[in-house]
C-alpha cells in the first residue's frame, strides 16, 4: 500500500452525508482510518458516528460558506495531524435552454468549484504542517468524466467539472514542491439521490458503494488520476479525440433524444 493512505490516516471528507462520500466513509473507516466527516445535515453524519464513535468527529459545514468552513478548522486534526483531505461536495443541475436561467450556471460553479477552494483556506495549512513533520499529505478532488464530452442540459455542470479539474491539475503543479500530493477523482455515472433524478439513460453505472472501493483502490495504488469505470472513461476519451464537427454532430443528435424524456 502506497504510503499516502496508512491504516491509521486521519482523513477530512466533505459531501458525507450522502451517495460516494457516504459510502467513502464506510469504505474508509471499515480499514481503521478516522475520518472528520463534513455536510450541510447533521443528522445523517451523526447515523455514520454512531457506527464508528472511535473513528469519525461530526464537523456540520456548508462548503460555500466561508465562515461556516471558517469556524471548523480546528476540527481537522481532532485526531492528529491532517494526512489526507477528500473534497467531494458538489451538485448537478441541469439546464433547460428553452428557459435559459445562468442561475443554473452559477450554482454548478458555486458549489463544485468555489465550495471545493474554500475548503482549501483552512485544510492547506493543516497539511502544510503535517508535511512539516516530514509526513506524506494528499488534497483528493472529486471531479467527474462528464467534461470530457458536450453532454446536453450539462453546460454547468459539465463547465464546473472542467474547471474543477483544471483548478486540481494547477494545484499540483504548485504545491509539488511542497511535497502535498494532488489526487484528481473522474468518476462516470454513479448511483447516488443526485443521478437518481436522471431521466436518460446512464451506461455503465456503478453503485456508491463500488466507487468508494475504486477511490480507496486508486488511493492505496498511488495513483494521482482515477477515472471510472475504464469503459466508460475510455469511450469518452476516445470520442473527444474526433474531429470538432463530427463530436458537435454527435452531441446535437444526443441533445434531440434527451428532449424526448422532459
Amino acid at each position: 500500500m502506497n504510503k499516502r493512505v496508512l491504516s491509521d490516516s486521519n482523513i477530512w471528507l466533505t459531501g458525507a452525508s450522502s451517495g460516494i462520500g457516504e459510502a467513502l466513509v464506510r469504505e474508509l473507516a471499515k480499514y481503521g482510518h478516522k475520518l472528520v466527516i463534513s455536510g450541510r445535515r447533521q443528522q445523517p453524519l451523526d447515523a455514520l458516528a454512531e457506527e464508528w464513535p472511535e473513528q469519525i468527529h461530526t464537523a456540520v459545514a456548508d462548503t460555500t460558506n466561508r465562515e461556516e468552513l471558517s469556524s471548523l478548522a480546528g476540527s481537522l486534526t481532532h485526531f492528529g495531524d491532517l494526512d489526507m483531505v477528500i473534497l467531494n461536495a458538489g451538485t448537478c443541475e441541469y439546464l433547460e435552454v428553452a428557459e435559459y436561467d445562468s442561475s443554473v450556471i452559477e450554482a454548478n460553479l458555486t458549489t463544485n468549484v468555489l465550495g471545493t477552494a474554500r475548503c482549501l483556506d483552512i485544510a492547506l495549512p493543516a497539511l502544510r504542517a503535517t508535511r512539516a513533520k516530514g509526513n506524506p499529505a494528499s488534497v483528493v478532488i472529486v471531479s467527474s468524466s462528464a467534461w470530457w464530452f458536450p453532454f446536453s442540459r450539462a453546460e454547468g455542470y459539465g463547465a464546473s467539472k472542467a474547471a474543477l479539474t483544471y483548478f486540481a491539475q494547477s494545484l499540483r503543479a504548485d504545491l509539488a514542491a511542497e511535497g502535498i500530493e494532488v489526487v484528481v477523482v473522474s468518476p462516470g455515472f454513479v448511483k447516488t439521490p443526485l443521478t437518481d433524478r436522471n431521466d436518460f439513460p446512464m451506461p455503465f453505472m456503478v453503485s456508491a458503494d463500488e466507487a468508494a472501493r475504486r477511490i480507496h483502490q486508486g488511493l492505496a495504488k498511488g495513483k494521482r488520476e482515477i477515472a471510472f469505470p475504464r469503459r466508460f472513461a475510455w469511450t469518452l476519451k476516445a470520442l473527444g479525440c474526433l474531429p470538432q464537427r463530427v463530436i458537435d454532430r454527435i452531441a446535437a443528435s444526443m441533445a434531440r433524444r434527451s428532449e424526448n424524456h422532459v
